[in-house]
């Protein structure tokens, strides 16, 4: 299957790329996914974005799936699809 990450704000900043695509088996996880964007974005994304080690996505960044936040659905074990579309963000914040 065949799955498109949209990098956006902060995140783009970490991977130098506004967007990969990604073609994964079925069955394949949100967190595996970004298990594979660990490994090729390396310790930049890892220390700021995801850790792989802990399975979490840091407190100041999100991802949402076909427009939805990962915390509505599984979080990282949310089952992801073919032609699924995911975004990396860090979150608003400010007053």
């Amino acid at each position: 299957m065949r799955i498109k990450v949209h990098y956006i704000s902060l995140v783009k900043s970490f991977t130098k790329t506004s967007q990969d695509e990604f073609d994964l088996k079925e069955g394949t996880l949100l967190a595996d996914l970004l298990d594979k964007i660990a490994a090729n974005y390396g310790k930049p994304f890892t220390l700021e974005v995801y850790d792989p080690g802990k399975k979490e996505m840091k407190s100041t960044f999100v991802a949402m799936v076909n427009g939805v936040l990962m915390d509505q659905l599984k979080g990282i074990n949310t089952p992801l699809k073919d032609g699924d579309s995911i975004i990396l963000m860090s979150l608003m914040t400010g007053g």
